[in-house]
C-alpha cells in the first residue's frame, strides 16, 4: 500500500465542518438536540468550533433525495481554507451515491482531518484514492453526543491522533465496553449506558509480529465499493486490514462469503495482518472467530496474524485508525501499535 499524505493537526479554536454524507437525521426535529449537544461537547472538551455546511441540517428526507448536495458540502468543506477539519454527523447506508459528484483533485489539493466511521468508510476510500490519510473514528451524533459525557478512552485517543504530532504508539484496549442502545430522546441524555468489563485483545492466529499500512472499515460497507473506481486490490499490498461489523449484526455465514471474495481476489495473500473490532453488542463473537479462522485456512492464510476484540467501530469507547499509517500487530505480546503520527504540523 502506498504512503498517504497526512493532514495538518488540529488546534484549539479551529473551525470544523459538520457534514451529513449519508443519513440526514442531524437536522430532523427529533434529533437536532443531539447535534447541538455534540457541537457543545466539541467546544467544551476539545476547543473546536463546529459549523454545519449549507445542507447538513436540512433533514433526512432532503439529504436522502439529494446526494449531489451532500457531495457539494463535502467538496466545499475541503476547499474552504477556514475549515481545518471535517467531522461526519453519523453513518447510514448510501454514501456510495456521492461517488459521481466527487472531485478528487479538491481533496488532493486541500489535505485536512476527515473523521467518521461505518458508512463513512466510502468517503475514507475516496480520500485514500485522492492520496489523503483520513481517520476511522467517532461521529458527532453518536460518540461526541454520548449520554452524560464522551468516554475518557475515546477522548484520549482522539487527542493523541488529531492534536499530537508524535507517534501514536501502543494502543491499549479499553478496560470496559458497551454496545447498549438507548433511545435518542432528550429525556434520556443523562441516562448512562451499562458498561461491561473488556477482556482485552485476543489473538486468533499468528505467532510473529506483522507490520503494514492500515486499510479497512465497516465490512458490509466495503462490499459496496468492490468493482467501483474506488477499488484497487493493490492498495492491500502489505497492509494491515481492519474490519468492523455494524449494528446489522450480519450472520457468520455472511462473513464467510465476504472473506472468500477477498481470497478469490488474492487479497488475503497480499496483506500482512488483520484486526477485527468487537462485534456490535458482542453478537456472534465466537461464531465470527470460527468462520474467520476457517475461511483464512481455505486460502492458505492460516498463519496470518489476526487480532480480535479491538475498541473501534460500532461498540464504545473507541480508538482512531488513520488510513495508510504504519502499524504493528504483535501476537506474542497481544499488542497493537500505530508507529506513526496521524497528523503533521501545518506546512508553511
Amino acid at each position: 500500500m502506498r504512503e498517504l499524505v497526512k493532514p495538518p493537526k488540529l488546534n484549539k479554536g479551529d473551525r470544523i465542518a459538520a457534514v451529513s454524507l449519508s443519513w440526514g437525521g442531524a437536522g430532523d426535529p427529533d434529533f437536532l438536540w443531539r447535534y447541538r449537544l455534540g457541537q457543545q461537547r466539541l467546544r467544551d472538551v476539545f476547543g473546536l468550533d463546529l459549523v454545519p455546511m449549507p445542507n447538513t441540517l436540512k433533514g433526512s428526507e432532503y439529504i436522502y433525495n439529494h446526494p449531489e448536495k451532500r457531495a457539494e458540502d463535502l467538496m466545499a468543506a475541503f476547499a474552504d481554507p477556514s475549515i481545518k477539519g471535517i467531522f461526519t454527523c453519523i453513518g447510514g447506508d448510501d454514501s456510495i451515491r456521492l461517488l459521481p459528484y466527487i472531485d478528487f483533485n479538491v481533496i488532493r489539493r486541500n489535505p485536512k482531518v476527515f473523521l467518521g466511521y461505518s458508512d463513512t468508510t466510502v468517503t475514507h476510500f475516496m480520500c485514500m484514492k485522492a492520496g489523503l490519510s483520513s481517520m476511522y473514528g467517532p461521529s458527532i451524533l453518536a460518540e461526541f453526543a454520548e449520554n452524560r459525557e464522551i468516554f475518557d478512552y475515546t477522548v484520549k485517543n482522539l487527542e493523541k491522533a488529531l492534536f499530537g504530532t508524535g507517534e501514536i504508539g501502543n494502543v491499549p484496549p479499553s478496560e470496559y465496553w458497551t454496545g447498549e442502545r438507548i433511545e435518542w430522546t432528550e429525556e434520556n441524555k443523562d441516562k448512562g449506558k451499562t458498561l461491561e468489563k473488556h477482556a482485552g485483545y485476543e489473538v486468533l492466529q499468528g505467532s510473529v509480529p506483522a507490520r503494514g499500512r492500515l486499510i479497512g472499515g465497516c465490512i458490509e460497507v466495503i462490499e459496496m465499493l468492490k468493482g467501483t473506481s474506488l477499488w484497487d486490490a493493490s492498495d492491500f499490498d502489505g497492509a494491515i486490514l481492519f474490519f468492523d461489523t455494524s449494528e446489522d449484526m450480519i450472520a457468520p455465514r455472511e462473513i464467510t462469503y465476504i472473506l472468500r471474495n477477498y481470497g478469490a481476489q488474492g487479497i488475503l495473500g497480499r496483506i500482512s495482518g488483520m484486526i477485527w473490532s468487537k462485534p456490535y453488542a458482542n453478537k456472534y463473537y465466537d461464531e465470527y472467530k470460527g468462520v474467520i479462522r476457517k475461511t483464512l485456512a481455505e486460502f492458505g492464510a492460516d498463519g496470518l496474524p489476526v487480532l480480535c476484540n479491538a475498541n473501534f467501530g460500532h461498540t464504545e469507547p473507541m480508538f482512531v485508525l488513520p488510513y495508510g499509517a504504519m502499524a504493528e500487530i504483535d501476537p506474542v505480546n497481544k499488542t497493537f501499535t500505530i508507529m506513526e503520527p496521524a497528523v503533521i504540523n501545518e506546512q508553511l
